[in-house]
C-alpha cells in the first residue's frame, strides 16, 4: 500500500467508536500473546477525549491512527498510539510521535514518556529507533511494562 495524505487532527466525541475500532484492530495481534486483551482495549475513548489531548490520524474517508497524550507535571506522556495494520509501515506512527514531541514542547516540557508491554517487541525496537530510550521495567496493569523516555 503505497503513501496517501494523511491529517493529524485533534479527536472530537464523535471520533470515540472509530477510535474504538482502530485501536482494537491494531491490538488484536496481541491477545493471543497476553493470553487477554491489553489495557488499551478497554479504555473509554469518549472519556480520554474529554479527559486528555487525544488526536487522529486520517485517510480521506476513514480514521488510520489515534494518539492519546496526558500531560503531567514535568513531562507529556503517550497513553496510547496505534495505527490501523493496512495503514503501517506509512510514516503514520512517525507522525504521531513527532506530534507528541511539537505538543510537549508547545506546553513548555522537555520530555516526552510512554511505556509499553515487554511482550510488545516490535514497538519497543520502534520507539528506540525514533529516540526513545529506556529507564526501566516494573509490573503495571499485571504485566511487566517498559517504560521509555525521549529528551527533547
Amino acid at each position: 500500500m503505497g503513501k496517501s495524505a494523511v491529517t493529524l487532527r485533534r479527536a472530537v466525541a464523535a471520533d470515540a467508536a472509530a477510535i474504538s475500532v482502530c485501536v482494537r484492530v491494531a491490538y488484536a495481534k496481541y491477545v493471543p500473546r497476553l493470553g487477554r486483551e491489553p489495557k488499551p482495549m478497554t479504555v473509554e475513548y469518549g472519556c480520554s477525549i474529554a479527559e486528555h489531548q487525544v488526536w487522529v490520524a486520517e485517510e480521506p474517508g476513514r480514521l488510520v491512527g489515534a494518539l492519546v497524550l496526558v500531560r503531567h507535571t514535568d513531562h507529556l506522556l503517550i497513553e496510547n498510539i496505534s495505527v490501523m495494520p493496512e495503514a503501517q509501515g506509512q510514516g503514520i506512527g512517525r507522525q504521531l510521535l513527532r506530534l507528541s514531541d511539537d505538543e510537549a514542547m508547545r506546553q513548555g516540557l522537555s520530555e516526552v514518556r510512554l511505556y509499553t508491554n515487554e511482550h510488545f517487541t516490535e514497538n519497543i525496537a520502534f520507539y528506540a529507533w525514533y529516540g526513545y530510550e529506556e529507564t526501566n521495567r516494573a509490573l503495571l496493569h499485571g504485566a511487566v511494562q517498559v517504560f521509555m523516555r525521549r529528551i527533547l
